[in-house]
């Protein structure tokens, strides 16, 4: 019996593949079970093992473990189907000059790597009243003029730093780019727009700055995660930003008109309570601060060239942002593309050796050699 209960456990988190998590536990737990997908798989499979030698609930276990078995490895399936149709699609859009620069889309040998980390500097590109702002700066590889991406944290406009999800920094720096993660104003003290400004300024100070970090001030890419993602959207599609050549969205909420009229469960995040800190009340209180926090009211024709990436099965900002922000931008015939992955949850990069993770650095990669030239 405690063979056949332990199965149908494992076999229950697998669904967390399939559906939207219920609480923000597991939440945390579809993240870990997406990302690094090989564990669960083996957990299954010993299920499956248990099964064959129980005398008792034979056939339940084996059953229950195979399905199990199946419903976790959906995302590196998925991602292996992707790997065949994705660079035939985004190099319609974002052509590159060499293919072989590139790395493979999906590789399943990956997913059992491990992580190289880049040396950083962290470094103060803001003074407030009561706070100084930092970036953590990675520099390029080659010690040559490079372009700059700036990565801008997520957590709900109230939480985070620049250390969130370290890797993609230093991955980005081997191939050739400066990585700036820096930090912003946080709610509740500040409201919106603050981390936009603040976004703004760090542009500015890495402009002024860019002899002595070796930066192509002509190149600036920005990279933003969920909260960060909105940030990163508004500051980029800001007409006077010149020096932006692409923006860069994870699972971030482009139309926030739209989206603060949804109700997320509060299991999982309490919009509302983010909502009051960040703008200081709900839509039908404050609408102008949610319709100038909207990014896809600020969307124009000459916006830079927009890539957004968000799995289907994102609990804390639904999908569907992505899919209205490129309706936009395709009405304005602004270069985009959506990645759009499969079981994945909000977090689907936090490790790049996963399947979401594989696919999310090809197309980051891909997308930011197109849009600087290189």
């Amino acid at each position: 019996m405690i063979k056949l209960i332990f199965t149908i456990l494992v076999f229950l988190i697998s669904l967390l593949v399939l559906f939207n998590a219920p609480s923000n536990f597991l939440w945390l737990a579809a993240v870990a079970v997406t990302n690094f997908p090989l564990m669960p798989m083996l957990v299954a499979a010993l299920c499956f093992y248990m099964g064959i030698k129980a005398r008792r609930f034979h056939w339940p276990i084996i059953i229950v473990s195979v399905t199990a078995l199946i419903i976790f490895s959906l995302p590196i399936m998925a991602a292996y189907r992707q790997s065949v149709y994705v660079p035939a699609q985004m190099a319609a859009v974002f052509p590159v000059k060499n293919e072989r620069n590139l790395p493979s889309p999906f590789n399943f040998f990956t997913m059992l790597a491990g992580n190289e980390e880049v040396p950083f500097k962290t470094i103060e590109y803001k003074k407030t009243a009561d706070k100084n702002l930092i970036a953590d700066f990675y520099p390029s590889a080659t010690n040559n003029l490079s372009p700059l991406v700036i990565v801008i944290h997520g957590g709900s406009w109230q939480s985070g730093n620049s250390k969130q999800l370290p890797e993609l920094n230093s991955f980005l720096a081997k191939k050739g780019y400066n990585v700036a993660a820096i930090t912003y104003r946080l709610a509740p003290a500040y409201k919106a727009p603050a981390p936009v400004e603040d976004t703004k300024d760090a542009i500015a100070y890495f402009i002024a700055h860019a002899a002595a970090f070796n930066i192509d001030t002509n190149n600036i890419i920005l990279l933003g995660r969920s909260a960060g993602g909105q940030i990163a959207l508004c500051a980029g599609y800001d007409t006077a930003q010149k020096n932006i050549k692409g923006i860069i969205s994870f699972y971030g909420p482009a139309d926030m008109v739209w989206g603060g009229r949804l109700k997320v469960n509060k299991l999982v995040i309490n919009t509302d309570e983010i909502y009051n800190n960040y703008f200081g009340g709900l839509i039908d209180e404050v609408p102008q601060k949610f319709k100038e926090s909207s990014a896809i009211d600020h969307a124009a024709a000459a916006s830079p060239p927009t890539l957004m990436i968000h799995g289907t099965n994102d609990p804390l900002v639904f999908y569907q942002h992505e899919v209205r922000l490129q309706k936009r931008l395709n009405e304005l015939h602004v270069p985009n593309y959506y990645l759009q992955l499969p079981f994945a949850t909000h977090g689907c990069d936090y490790s790049l050796k996963g399947p979401a993770g594989q696919m999310s650095k090809y197309a980051v990669l891909r997308f930011i050699a197109s849009v600087t030239g290189r």
